[in-house]
Parts: C-alpha cells; structure tokens; sequence
C-alpha cells in the first residue's frame, strides 16, 4: 500500500517512522512551510520533513491546498504532487492545514487522520493539554476517516490510555505519539485486507480542545488549587504556567496541592509559607505548593536551589493575572 503523508510536529514524525518501519511505501510528504525560531529566527524544517529528507522521501510544502484561497499556485503543485504520488491513501496526523475536499477524494481509500483523543470528546488542536488541564482520568487516540468536518469523521480504531496523576503534556504526548504510530499501522493492515471499518461518532459527549494561546499561561491564582495544580501540568512544556512575582515573570513548572491551612484573611496569590520544600500560594480554594521554578533565561531548578538565588518570604504577593 502507497501512503502519502501529512504532517508537521514530533506527534507526526512518530507516525510517519512507524510506517516507515512497518514496510509501507511512502511516496510523498505534506509539511508546513519552513518556520523562523530560535534567538536568531532562523528558517527551520519540521521534524517531519527533517524525517522525510534524511529518508530521500519527497517534500511538498504548500501555504495552502484550497484552489480557490490566497495561495491556489502551491494548491495546485500540491496537487500535482499528490496525483503523481499515486497513494492509496493519506495519513494525516497534526497537519496544521485544512484539507479540501479535492483531497478526501483523491486516495482510494481517502485520508485517515490520526487523533490524540478519543473522540468525540476533544475534537481540535489541542486535545493533550485540555485533557490533562479538564482533570480527565484517561484520553487515547483515535483513527478517524476524515470528512469536511472538524473532527467529525467516523471512527476506524481507538485505544484508551490512562492519564497518570503527574502527568505533563510533555509526557502524555510521548505516550500518545507512539500509541498513534502503532494504530496507524494496524489501521492500514486492515484496510488492506478489506477489514477497517467506520464507525460514527455519538452525538453526546462532544467538547472541543481549543488552540492554546500564550497569554493563557498567566496563573489566575483565584481558581482552586486543584486547578492550577492540572494547569501547570497541562502547559508543560508550552506554553509553560507563568506568574509575575516582584515585577518579574516567573515560570512555574511543577507544584504540589498542599496541606497548610488556608488563613481567611490570605489574598489570593500570597505567600504563606516558604521553605526548601517549596513556596505555598494561597488560592481561590486551598494552597498549592510550587516546586520548580524557573527565571527568565534561566534554566528549571527545583525550589531549593532557585531560593538561593531568589529572597522570597510569606506575605509576598504574586500580581494578579491580566
């Protein structure tokens, strides 16, 4: 089976090696445009097409693939690319790009995106943090037959995976990707064997995993501590929790909900206890106890050694979130 590949992020090049592995043919890669990043805001591939090159696979990078949009000259290499690919069908996981419906149809066996949740619960781009920032005691991915929707397609494999009590973003993506590369593979033995079969997903159960953006990072210290405790798990490692402390943004990696008793009178965002442990924060409901801290162009450091650096007392208030 030839299948073309959409993708951009490490979550993708995890599949894309998976089917690599596994002896599929892999005629041709979608990727993003290439980003500036980093202090000098250099050009730099995905990991995907990073993946692709070393692999002499070709690389199509289109602005955009609808025809009739702002960039219908790279929509219709694209689609020269693709006819000239001849693939069976389209893996697509984390691709950044819609894809029209000129693309459903082109593969024989259409486009299969693969999803970093079990659907229909988190449809969109950001299913890992919101699951962990919602609290959710398990996610899992899914194998979907796309459709013009978002995220809407009928369901062709799903695996569940519980979430540990620890768990970052970081970590969970990891878990996630290879889960993800694994079903790609099995999704595709069966479809050609004639076996793979969709599914559509129920009506109840819907939730949408919104784009997370920067200014989010700011902790508003009025939630509870549960709360917070979920978020700053959930932004790691992006966008990363951050507090302004001192007229200094601050940010926090990792905390614990803590046993010290709440004073009435403490603020929201006060400091009410400080040792090598930790600094207690007082919050909407309870306190939390942040453990790893990190200064701006500074590096993560547990709360022992950042103290050393950095006089904090009880009474201290972080600044409120904008």
């Amino acid at each position: 089976m030839r299948a073309a590949f959409a993708g951009t992020p490490e979550f993708a090049r995890a599949a894309l090696e998976a089917l690599h592995a596994a002896g599929f043919a892999v005629p041709l890669v979608l990727t993003q445009p290439d980003r500036p990043a980093g202090r000098g805001m250099k050009l730099h591939a995905s990991p995907v097409k990073q993946w692709a090159l070393a692999h002499g696979v070709p690389v199509a990078q289109p602005r955009s693939l609808r025809r009739d949009g702002k960039y219908p000259e790279d929509a219709a290499a694209a689609q020269a690319a693709l006819q000239a690919a001849r693939p069976d069908v389209l893996v697509v996981a984390a691709y950044g790009l819609i894809l029209p419906q000129w693309v459903l149809d082109l593969p024989r066996f259409g486009c299969l995106n693969i999803h970093a949740s079990l659907l229909p619960r988190w449809r969109g781009a950001a299913p890992i943090h919101r699951a962990i920032e919602a609290g959710d005691a398990e996610t899992g991915v899914t194998i979907m037959q796309m459709d013009a929707g978002l995220d809407t397609g009928g369901m062709l494999l799903a695996e569940r995976l519980p979430i540990a009590p620890r768990e970052t973003t970081g970590t969970l993506h990891d878990r996630l990707a290879a889960l993800g590369g694994r079903l790609i593979v099995r999704a595709l033995e069966l479809a050609a064997a004639g076996r793979l079969h969709a599914t559509p997903q129920p009506a109840q159960g819907v939730t949408y995993a919104h784009k997370i953006e920067k200014q989010e990072a700011a902790i508003d210290w009025s939630l509870p501590a549960e709360a917070i405790e979920r978020r700053i798990r959930a932004f790691d490692p992006f966008p990363g929790a951050s507090g302004m402390l001192g007229g200094e943004a601050v940010k926090l990696w990792r905390s614990e909900i803590s046993s010290c008793q709440r004073l009435p009178e403490a603020r929201c965002g006060q400091i009410l206890l400080v040792n090598d442990e930790g600094v207690t924060v007082a919050c909407g409901q309870g306190a939390l106890t942040l453990t790893e801290w990190q200064r701006p162009g500074g590096k993560r450091l547990p709360a022992r050694e950042f103290l050393r650096g950095v006089a904090l007392r009880a009474g201290q208030c972080f600044e409120a979130a904008a």
